[in-house]
């Protein structure tokens, strides 16, 4: 078997291994649906308050409204297979806010036990559960057991970092844990807690996980390139790779990185095609959320599509400051030349 290969997350059949990791404030509904477009063969919403579906059951069904922080749970419209992660400390809880995600018919949910944020870990959710792995298993026994009562056996993942510190790294103990109580993989974000982004992941703790667990495991950490991937892939084992901070601003990199898993070559996108999906992300989103969130929204967002194009200090010093979709536009179209000034025109006409 190729480097390139599906993927069996219980009873869920995944066609590739290249996944889009969950990543808070970032990636929103449209741009997981323009990572599928570029080859995506998975994705997840970012993590989603199990408190906060639980205390408002519209939670979910606000997705659909002008704020961005709602837009969470809606499936994209090209999303055939995607997962909602969710977030707690409370095992009945959760078990709750499972079986609310009901009427979104995930096709599997995943349990965040790596979110370094300290909002989130004061609570006693993200990576400080792997502090306490009793808790952590009691948890995914609760929301194995929504998702068998509410969305038909769907598959529990469970993404974890290797431990909340240096002198804590448990990530065997986590993930032994939480597979026999019931997770059909664990996805593992090389770093502990306390590097939050820092430094580098240590790749040699998912090798080792591999080889500790008997369902796959996911890669996470230091993924910037298509080389990345295949370096992942090939010297750990793991079954698939997870892009967060690598796909910020750079969908391409999945079409790149099955091209390179296929081929052994890949193309560098045109800074002419990033803008391009960006300017697209930002004409969707405003379907979502309204035009004026979107385009605030979309100021961090351009920041990413930017990032390592020449002269992209300058542009985003300019976008920064833009409103409306048409200051995007007039900010962007001077770059564009041939058919792709074309989706600007159509944008214009509307």
């Amino acid at each position: 078997m190729g480097l390139y290969h599906p993927v069996a997350i219980g009873s869920l059949t995944i066609p590739g291994n290249l996944f889009l990791a969950p990543v808070a404030g970032y990636f929103d509904r449209v741009f997981r649906s323009i990572c599928i477009e570029q080859g995506a063969d998975f994705t997840c919403t970012e993590l989603v308050s199990s408190e906060a579906l639980v205390r408002n059951p519209l939670y979910g069904a606000l997705a659909h409204r002008a704020s961005l922080e709602k837009n969470i749970l809606s499936r994209g419209d090209n999303e055939t297979r995607y997962a909602v992660q969710l977030f707690g400390s409370d095992p009945e809880v959760m078990y709750r806010a499972t079986g609310l995600l009901a009427p979104y018919h995930p096709e599997a949910v995943d349990i965040n036990c790596g979110c370094p944020v300290p909002k989130v870990t004061k609570t006693g959710a993200g990576s400080a559960l792997m502090r306490n792995p009793v808790l952590l298993g009691r948890i995914v026994e609760a929301v194995v057991r929504g998702a068998e009562e509410r969305l038909g056996g769907a598959p529990v993942t469970v993404k974890m970092r290797s431990g909340w510190d240096a002198s804590s790294v448990n990530y065997r103990e986590c993930a032994r844990i939480a597979v026999e109580a019931g997770a059909a993989l664990v996805s593992l974000h090389a770093r502990t807690r306390s590097q939050g982004y820092a430094g580098t992941s240590d790749w040699s703790h998912i090798a080792d996980l591999v080889s500790q667990v008997p369902v796959p495991v996911a890669g996470s950490g230091d993924l910037f390139s298509p080389e990345d991937a295949e370096r992942m892939l090939r010297e750990t084992g793991c079954a698939a790779v997870l892009f967060a901070r690598g796909a910020m601003g750079n969908p391409c990199i999945f079409s790149a990185a099955r091209s390179l898993l296929l081929t052994g070559s890949w193309e560098l996108p045109t800074a002419e095609e990033r803008l391009a999906l960006g300017f697209r992300h930002l004409t969707h989103l405003a379907t979502d959320i309204g035009e004026g969130s979107a385009c605030r929204e979309m100021r961090k967002q351009f920041c990413a599509y930017t990032k390592g194009l020449a002269g992209g200090a300058a542009l985003r010093n300019r976008l920064v400051h833009a409103q409306t979709i048409g200051e995007y536009r007039d900010i962007l179209s001077p770059l564009y030349r041939g058919s792709l000034s074309a989706l600007f025109q159509e944008v214009g006409k509307n």
